[in-house]
């Protein structure tokens, strides 16, 4: 009985060997442990495709894909440069449409002002025809001939004064009116004796003209002054 018994092996641990399956006590104690479950995980990364609450994300990071992203801030940044370029797009435009009106007043005033100088200086032919209508007066009265003249002078004056007046130009109506600094230019002051007559146009020596509201030339008057009462 003695020669079938055999020692029995030992691994380097002291465990005792299992003489049929050769098996260790912890080997047999790992073998008939239950297997993990090999469960595969399956994570779907495309970023349409995820949920703001997806597990494998963090918090605040973004799920799309970085040339998505990358195209997204170059159409921000294209988007805040063409808004920079309308902004300085109106901003010239208000200043052109500015500058424009600025020019048009500008040009208005400079036309506006060499019209009244050239209509200024018509008012001297003006004044000559008058001189040339008082000499055919005193010529006609000693020559009656001269009425032909004389009537003739008056139709040019006329024709002339309606060529001003399509200008907007009229004679100042002064005569037996009162002395207005606006209007008349005092020439001299002649003496009345009337107190009513004191301070009033007696006589025109150059009639005044206006265009639309504004003086074009002042007329030249005298006024009367009263004299002093004599003793």
């Amino acid at each position: 009985m003695s020669e079938h018994l055999t020692d029995r092996p030992h691994n380097g641990e002291g465990d005792d060997i299992d003489e049929r399956t050769g098996l260790g006590e912890a080997t047999k104690r790992s073998s008939d442990a239950p297997e993990a479950d090999p469960t595969v995980r399956v994570i779907d990364r495309r970023w349409w495709a995820r949920s703001e609450d997806s597990d494998d994300g963090k918090a605040g990071q973004s799920d799309k894909p970085s040339y998505v992203e990358e195209l997204e801030n170059r159409l921000a940044e294209k988007d805040k440069l063409l808004a920079d370029y309308a902004a300085r797009y109106k901003a010239a435009a208000n200043e052109f449409d500015g500058t424009r009106a600025r020019l048009r007043k500008e040009v208005a005033k400079d036309v506006e002002r060499e019209t009244r100088r050239i209509l200024t200086s018509f008012l001297e032919v003006s004044d000559n025809l008058d001189r040339a209508i008082d000499a055919a007066r005193d010529a006609a009265a000693d020559n009656p001939g001269a009425l032909s003249v004389l009537q003739g002078v008056e139709m040019v004056r006329q024709q002339f004064l309606a060529t001003l007046s399509t200008f907007g130009v009229q004679p100042i109506d002064v005569a037996g009116q009162s002395f207005d600094p606006n209007l008349h230019d005092a020439i001299a002051t002649v003496p009345v004796t009337e107190t009513e007559r004191e301070d009033l146009v007696i006589d025109v020596i150059k009639p005044g003209y206006m265009i639309d509201d504004d003086i074009l030339r002042p007329a030249a008057v005298t006024v009367g002054k009263l004299a002093p009462a004599t003793e």
